[in-house]
């Protein structure tokens, strides 16, 4: 069966992380925001206190709001509204054969600690005669992404969207990341990758469709 080629992540179609973050995919959040701020900047301003350190100083005094910005773009999952997201790109194409796009980049936050994990995606779908436009799938991953997450469960959760929104064939999708709570505390034991995988339908049930998927993982993008 002929495939296409897996797609270089230079050659998606990404928006900007402005566009991305606009009012067509973001529930507006005003009011949370506003009401959010006070209670982060104090929480932030103890926190500071109880290690030790003194929030009034020059390098500290502005911190407690730059971290309420920062809580705010890191958790935008949360607030992305997946018809927004979507926008309309899903089209009705004569294409049956199997779509993938590998390495696409992201950034979490561990749920347990809070501390990032970051890494790449790589997402497969069969299509039963409906496509999705091509810079949807990182703005799924990303939606996933940016909100408090295990890796076991944003894996799931990007192969559930597709399966649900476009009812392909079967949808496979394998993440690699690297965790600081494993590098920075704990065992501490740098450079560890942890790999999850999620296949559901024709990728699950036939072993042919599951092999292509891993074979074009593992065949290197040429490059221009």
């Amino acid at each position: 069966m002929p495939t296409d080629l897996p797609l270089e992540p230079s050659q998606l179609d990404l928006d900007s992380a402005d566009d991305w973050d606009g009012a067509a995919a973001e529930k507006p959040a005003a009011d949370q925001q506003v009401a959010a701020s006070d209670r982060i900047e104090r929480a932030v301003h103890d926190i500071l206190t109880e290690i030790g350190e003194d929030p009034g100083r020059e390098g500290l005094m502005r911190t407690p709001s730059r971290m309420h910005r920062m809580w705010l773009e890191l958790s935008r999952g949360y607030r992305v509204d997946p018809d927004g997201l979507i926008n309309g790109a899903v089209f009705d194409v004569g294409y049956s054969e199997m779509v993938v796009i590998k390495g696409i980049p992201f950034y979490s936050l561990c749920e347990h600690h809070m501390l990032p994990f970051f890494g790449v995606a790589s997402v497969g779908y069969l299509p039963r005669g409906r496509v999705i436009g091509l810079s949807k799938i990182p703005r799924i991953v990303e939606m996933y992404a940016r909100r408090l997450q295990v890796q076991e469960r944003m894996t799931q959760q990007i192969a559930d969207f597709l399966q649900e929104r476009l009812n392909p064939y079967g949808v496979g999708v394998v993440v690699e990341a690297e965790h600081l709570c494993i590098a920075m505390r704990g065992v501490q034991k740098g450079g560890a990758t942890m790999v999850t995988s999620s296949v559901l339908g024709s990728f699950r049930t036939t072993k042919e469709t599951r092999d292509e998927f891993m074979a074009h993982l593992e065949r290197a993008v040429p490059r221009a």
